[in-house]
């Protein structure tokens, strides 16, 4: 059978929005009603004045954030490139879950280790929420995030401290976003994360990290520093009808650059960081080695050090493979569609 270049590129076009969406496990929630935009101005006042939050450090559990708010948030977080980036999310709360159906971009002063809110984004937030008031949508803001380019998703010392005075004003949700291994992966790199009350300690099992991050040298020391302080949320998509069109109008647009681009090219900055960086862990691991000597002891600390530096080549490898493969699929797919366009016309 012989297809048209329209219908060709119009299969690729939902293919590459069908793969964009399972590697990010986005679903529409409701496509008749889309009722996780319905906000309920009644039922969230109800549900704000139990507080059920106040006698539960853990009462969230999930986050549910549309396909749009994704989109801008990873779209934002890309831009800033190795400098970090904060917005706002709006939304509402559910039992045990906040829903996030928008995100804006704050105007704030971030450099390669932090981001600072000050009062200019401050006067900014409420001047937007009350326009988004004046024109109708009654969603509060339910969140913030920010960008962690290249070194995973968690909360810093500066980022709990941020989180935990947000939270005094009511139910907050963190979400950190990493764009560089986003690009890398394929797939959203993304947390959401909720601080303990002060005087609360946590049991430690709560708090161990079951997913191995791979953190630069730089970021080791705070990496894990305030782990007791804080808890990681679920993570989950939906999309509206609405969500639906505007996605599908988007990779009508950009499907070609979508399905051309090689990951192993985009990524290449981030590929060559990760891999100077863990030259250092291996140095580092070598002098402990020489220090340890042969009867230093310390054989638990040296495995585990010896162990981070390997499955973080690991990970490294891994990557690249899927980079490799990636481009491989794709030259077969676009060698191809040129062979069925010839035999067309």
């Amino acid at each position: 059978m012989n297809y048209t270049s329209a219908q060709i590129a119009r299969s690729d076009s939902v293919a590459a929005q069908q793969s964009w969406e399972l590697e990010n496990a986005i679903s529409i929630f409701d496509p008749q009603r889309d009722s996780l935009y319905q906000y309920d101005e009644h039922m969230q006042k109800v549900f704000n004045d139990a507080r059920p939050w106040a006698s539960n450090p853990h009462y969230f559990k999930s986050v549910r954030i549309s396909a749009t708010a994704l989109l801008k948030m990873v779209m934002h977080a890309r831009s800033g490139g190795s400098m970090e980036v904060m917005g706002l999310m709006q939304g509402y709360i559910m039992p045990e879950t906040f829903v996030v159906t928008d995100a804006f971009r704050l105007p704030v002063e971030g450099t390669e280790t932090r981001v600072n809110a000050q009062d200019e984004a401050n006067e900014y937030m409420v001047s937007y929420l009350q326009s988004c008031r004046d024109a109708g949508r009654q969603e509060n803001a339910v969140g913030w995030y920010h960008s962690h380019p290249g070194y995973g998703c968690w909360l810093s010392g500066i980022d709990v401290a941020t989180q935990q005075t947000q939270q005094m004003t009511g139910p907050f949700v963190a979400v950190v976003i990493d764009p560089e291994r986003t690009i890398s992966a394929g797939r959203v790199e993304i947390g959401a994360f909720r601080t303990f009350p002060l005087d609360y300690t946590p049991p430690k099992e709560g708090h161990e990290d079951d997913e191995y991050q791979t953190i630069p040298l730089g970021k080791a020391e705070d990496f894990g520093a305030h782990a007791n302080q804080y808890y990681s949320l679920d993570v989950s998509h939906f999309k509206s009808t609405l969500d639906t069109d505007l996605l599908s109008r988007l990779w009508n647009k950009y499907w070609v650059a979508t399905l051309s681009q090689s990951p192993l090219f985009t990524s290449r900055d981030y590929g060559s960081k990760q891999m100077m960086d863990l030259s250092e862990k291996v140095r580092k691991a070598t002098r402990g080695l020489d220090n340890y000597g042969p009867r230093g002891g310390g054989t638990t600390s040296k495995d585990q050090q010896l162990d981070k530096v390997v499955r973080g080549g690991e990970r490294i490898v891994s990557e690249e493979v899927k980079g490799l493969l990636a481009s491989e699929v794709k030259m077969k797919l676009f060698q191809g569609i040129g062979d069925q366009s010839s035999s067309a016309t």
